[in-house]
């Protein structure tokens, strides 16, 4: 159960999150209520763009319908590099931070059982495949000589200023997929998949202030964290592909939410009986119900261009134990836009070898919020920003390959970019709540936020190595 610090608070109609909250939400969508989608090599050039397509395991990433258009069987390994750059800006000083992690970022394979009748029914395949990808992101913000805080009023010594920020998130998320597809006819492909989620996160929430007097500086940590979260979920999908002429395809499928159980373990302090210590809470989510219709158009055996569009249908849901829970199934009911998503792909073949290049681009989770803040000089304001804690984001990708009849190998290149406001600081203590940051020797508190500027770069890089039976 939600703990009531996490409790947010409307204000005339503009939404306040407490400086915690902020990862709470950014998790719920960044999180929760994505699905990974590292594929093989050949699928993240293309984008992901497959839902008409099919033929191989990423299938069930897209569409399952798309494991009935596959006629052999075939397994593949993809190794994935990636590579994540944060430029967080604040008052005219930026801080850059990168990381680079190589793992197996996709695996899976197709058993073919073509069926000896005089039906239509032509294959009955089956499939699995799993997809992994890295939670890692570290957004580090300067300060702001600026804003000051005294934590002694009647003791100037102790007045400090703004010296930084660090949110840390770091863990996993992958997801198991096993499913079964049909071709009648070759016309048409039925699938169905069930899909196992799993999730790792290690989030640290750490607030920098630099004394005025000694130029010494110390840190605080965010009540409640440190915290640690182990989840597993679960979701099915159905799909269809049909031919409308040699040259057409078209598709659609259902993937239902993804019902989450979250294991939480967190660090408290300053507790009127407990004192410092630790806790651990249990929460249900589930995820936005997620709609995928895709058109292909296969001119020859040497080119092929696919089309998906992806829409959340619902919203994320807390299962409500309490207040916290409430307010925050309000705040997304309120402020959460229905993700969407384009993506398209497309494949031209050479003899032998295969170039292939794709686009994406993501909607934008929430409508404008407005925060109260401190400025660029140190004075506190409301601003209202249109890509508070996540934003729209573009992807552009191109890979090639080769294949040498029962082996085959694909590269890829895959550029992700977002830009997004990022809020942090606020955090106070009331009758109901505790959402003050906390050092060894001091308590800081503040009703209002500051908010860094963030360019997020993702380029990563993919290598498969497949095999045909």
């Amino acid at each position: 159960m939600l703990k009531k610090s996490l409790v947010l608070m409307s204000i005339s109609a503009a939404f306040y999150a407490q400086a915690q909250d902020v990862s709470v939400i950014r998790n719920t969508v960044d999180v929760y209520s994505s699905t990974p989608m590292v594929g093989s090599a050949k699928f993240n050039a293309m984008a992901g763009a497959n839902g008409a397509l099919g033929g191989d395991a990423n299938s069930l990433l897209t569409n399952p319908a798309g494991l009935g258009v596959a006629i052999s069987g075939e397994v593949s390994g993809t190794l994935s590099i990636l590579g994540n750059k944060n430029s967080s800006s604040l008052a005219g000083s930026t801080i850059d931070y990168s990381k680079t992690k190589g793992d197996l970022g996709n695996a899976g394979g197709i058993i073919a059982f073509p069926l000896m009748t005089e039906t239509a029914w032509k294959f009955i395949n089956i499939g699995i495949n799993f997809s992994n990808q890295s939670l890692d992101n570290v957004i580090q913000s300067p300060g702001n000589n600026n804003v000051v805080y005294a934590f002694d009023k009647d003791d100037i010594t102790k007045d400090a200023a703004l010296a930084g920020h660090i949110y840390e998130r770091y863990g996993n998320l992958s997801k198991m997929s096993f499913g079964v597809g049909a071709n009648y006819n070759h016309n048409l492909y039925l699938g169905a998949g069930f899909n196992f989620f799993n999730a790792s996160v290690d989030q640290y929430d750490t607030l920098f202030y630099r004394n005025l007097a000694n130029n010494s500086t110390e840190g605080f940590s965010k009540q409640d964290t440190p915290y640690t979260e182990r989840s597993s979920g679960f979701s099915a999908s159905l799909g269809v592909i049909g031919k409308l002429s040699p040259n057409f395809r078209v598709g659609a499928s259902l993937e239902t939410p993804t019902f989450w159980t979250i294991d939480r373990n967190y660090y408290f302090y300053n507790d009127p009986v407990y004192g410092d210590d630790m806790g651990a809470e249990n929460r249900k989510f589930t995820s936005p119900l997620k709609a995928t219709v895709s058109a292909a158009f296969v001119a020859s055996k040497n080119f092929s261009l696919n089309v998906d569009y992806t829409l959340g249908l619902t919203k994320p849901d807390y299962k409500v134990y309490g207040g916290a829970e409430r307010s925050l199934n309000d705040f997304f009911k309120e402020n959460y836009k229905n993700l969407s998503e384009v993506r398209v792909g497309a494949e031209y073949r050479v003899q032998q070898f295969r170039l292939r290049g794709g686009y994406a681009y993501q909607s934008s989770p929430f409508d404008a919020l407005t925060i109260s803040r401190f400025n660029d000089a140190g004075t506190v304001g409301d601003q209202s920003y249109s890509n508070m804690m996540l934003s729209d984001r573009n992807t552009l990708s191109f890979g090639i390959g080769y294949d040498f009849k029962s082996f085959y190998v694909d590269a890829s290149y895959q550029n992700i970019s977002s830009k997004y406001t990022n809020p942090f600081m606020r955090g106070y203590m009331d009758g109901n709540s505790d959402s003050s940051y906390y050092s060894a020797n001091n308590i800081f508190e503040s009703d209002a936020y500051a908010a860094s500027e963030v360019k997020n770069n993702r380029n990563n890089f993919f290598l498969t190595v497949g095999w045909k039976f």
